[in-house]
Order: structure tokens, then C-alpha cells, then sequence
């Protein structure tokens, strides 16, 4: 029963699973920090009053939605913007690298190539 756990516990994914939620709590505190130190400040500079808590529709609490919703996308943005697209780019580069180091096929190679495309084509 113990060795099952400890198998469990080795595998790969398990291992990279952990690791992943704890850089992702992490790197929330960088997220939450950039909305909320640096773009929300921000956008109070350039709107006015970055907080919509005060607006309430009788009983209902619309501001704090509103602010919810302005949040998640400031933390979307950010996280394009900022992860995703400069990420995007770099494995570009490091695909073309890759691309460029493979070396090119030999002569027999691109013959043998071009018989099997011709072979499909008949």
C-alpha cells in the first residue's frame, strides 16, 4: 500500500502539478500586485476614481460587480500582454532556431522525396 503512494507521489505529473500551483500562487501575488498597485492607481490618475463600489441599485451592489468585472479584465490583459505574448514571441524565435539548425536533407534524401511525391501523385 505504501509503495502505490510513493509511486503515485514520483510520477512525473504529480511532481510538475505541484510545482505549477505553487508558482501560480506566486505569481498571483505578482498580478494582484501589478492591478492593484500600478494599473488600477493608474487608471484612477486618468478616470477619476478608480473604485465603482459606491454605485448601488437599491439593495444591489453594482459597483462591486463592476469592479469585479474591470479587475478580471485588467487581470486579463495583463496577463496577455505581459506573459502570454512576449512567450508567444520567444518560442517563435526558439522554433526558428531550431528550424534553421536542422540541417538540409541530402541529395539522395530530396530524390527519394520527390519519387514518393511522384508515386502519390499517379
Amino acid at each position: 500500500m505504501l509503495k502505490g503512494f510513493k509511486d503515485f507521489m514520483m510520477r512525473g505529473n504529480v511532481v510538475d502539478l505541484a510545482v505549477a500551483v505553487i508558482i501560480g500562487a506566486a505569481f498571483n501575488q505578482i498580478v494582484n500586485s501589478m492591478v492593484g498597485d500600478v494599473l488600477t492607481p493608474l487608471i484612477g490618475a486618468i478616470f477619476g476614481r478608480p473604485d465603482f463600489s459606491g454605485i448601488v441599485l437599491g439593495p444591489i451592489f453594482v459597483g462591486k460587480f463592476i469592479n469585479a468585472v474591470v479587475n478580471f479584465f485588467i487581470v486579463a490583459v495583463t496577463i496577455y500582454f505581459g506573459i502570454v505574448l512576449p512567450m508567444k514571441k520567444l518560442q517563435e524565435k526558439m522554433d526558428k532556431k531550431k528550424v534553421a539548425a536542422t540541417p538540409a536533407p541530402s541529395d539522395e534524401v530530396r530524390l527519394l522525396s520527390e519519387i514518393l511525391a511522384t508515386l502519390k501523385n499517379k
